[in-house]
């Protein structure tokens, strides 16, 4: 047997505190009832009072309380196997891995940023199924949607730049990608995201983009990085920053969000483009959107899960109180004081009493 709620089952010190509380209130009335008068006395007034009664019904509150805390901690044995249909969305993501998105006008770098708000996105799934395709100057799906979110973060935190030898940035090419991704068999919302700092003069995205509207896909785009641009870094095989990227006349590269490009796609995609902000409100606002969106089964996948056994528990602590209710207090109905009887246990404690 195990327990649904272990961390419960500390309540059991409750009750031998109630059975010390029990017999400290025991020596406390007898020591009371001792200040009153003779002991014998008082024994004989009271003895209509069913002590062994009492005792019982003690008995059955500690059953009570002590199957009331088992209950509580939710014990459980044996199991059970059921079908459970999967609802949500197909969600892929298409993640920007250019040198272009090394650059730190946002921190730590665009590339890190957009890898941190997937993971942020997929703790916040309920249920949707995510892919992730990687893109630069080529474009590849890393993993097929998966409900595996523990498994998919391991691949978002691994992508790099190096995961692509081209250099480029081909969203066109990623949106193709992206489309052989969904499966059209599900009536499910086909959703996707792309990650990119915008800058693309070769595969025509806006083609693409309306391409995937076509079809059904909802296409949001987030941005990364500043208007105004940043160098890009140049690391060697070490990780160790040698410089910044130059362009064939030796000057500094310097790579610029491109907004215009990604509000453009993202309305052909029938979605919405959302700057990538310090705060991250924009995955906030993207959580918001695609929550609107139709939802449909997905998969059917067999859970076992062990049988919760509460309720036997309870039962037995209901029926405790019930039993403890009914166990009677007294030996007879007649009155506990009665002045005939009074007297006469008088005189058998004090027997030189002479009565008239």
């Amino acid at each position: 047997m195990t327990f649904a709620h272990p961390q419960l089952l500390t309540a059991l010190l409750l009750v031998p505190l109630f059975g010390l509380f029990v017999v400290w209130a025991n020596k406390r009335r007898k020591a009371t009832l001792d200040k009153l008068g003779d002991r014998r006395l008082i024994d004989r007034l009271s003895n209509t009072v069913s002590w062994n009664g009492r005792r019982w019904q003690l008995l059955f509150w500690f059953i009570a309380l002590t199957m009331l805390i088992l209950a509580a901690a939710g014990p459980e044995w044996g199991e059970e196997t059921r079908a459970v249909d999967q609802e949500g969305l197909q969600v892929i993501v298409a993640l920007d891995v250019s040198n272009s998105m090394l650059a730190e006008d946002i921190k730590p770098s665009r590339l890190e940023r957009a890898k941190l708000e997937i993971q942020d996105l997929m703790s916040k799934l309920n249920g949707d199924e995510i892919g992730l395709v990687l893109f630069s100057g080529a474009s590849f799906l890393q993993f097929p949607l998966t409900s595996d979110y523990a498994t998919a973060q391991s691949y978002v935190r691994s992508a790099d730049p190096g995961d692509i030898s081209r250099p480029g940035t081909v969203i066109g090419d990623a949106i193709r990608t992206a489309m052989r991704g969904f499966d059209p068999s599900l009536e499910s919302q086909k959703v996707l995201i792309i990650m990119t700092d915008g800058e693309d003069h070769e595969t025509d995205p806006l083609a693409a983009a309306q391409e995937a509207a076509d079809a059904g896909i909802i296409i949001y785009t987030i941005g990364f990085g500043t208007p105004e641009g940043s160098p890009v870094p140049d690391y060697n095989q070490f990780g160790e920053l040698v410089g910044y990227k130059q362009d064939a006349d030796g000057n500094v590269v310097i790579s610029r969000l491109d907004e215009a490009t990604l509000q453009q796609i993202a309305e052909a995609g029938n979605g919405r483009y959302l700057p990538a902000a310090a705060d991250g409100r924009e995955l906030d606002q993207l959580l918001t959107e695609i929550d609107k969106l139709q939802k449909a089964k997905l998969q059917s996948r067999f859970e076992t899960t062990k049988i919760q056994r509460f309720q036997l528990f309870l039962a037995v602590a209901l029926a405790a109180l019930v039993i403890a209710e009914f166990i009677p207090q007294c030996k007879s109905t007649r009155p506990v004081f009665n002045l005939d009887r009074f007297k006469r246990a008088e005189k058998e404690v004090r027997p030189e009493l002479v009565t008239e």
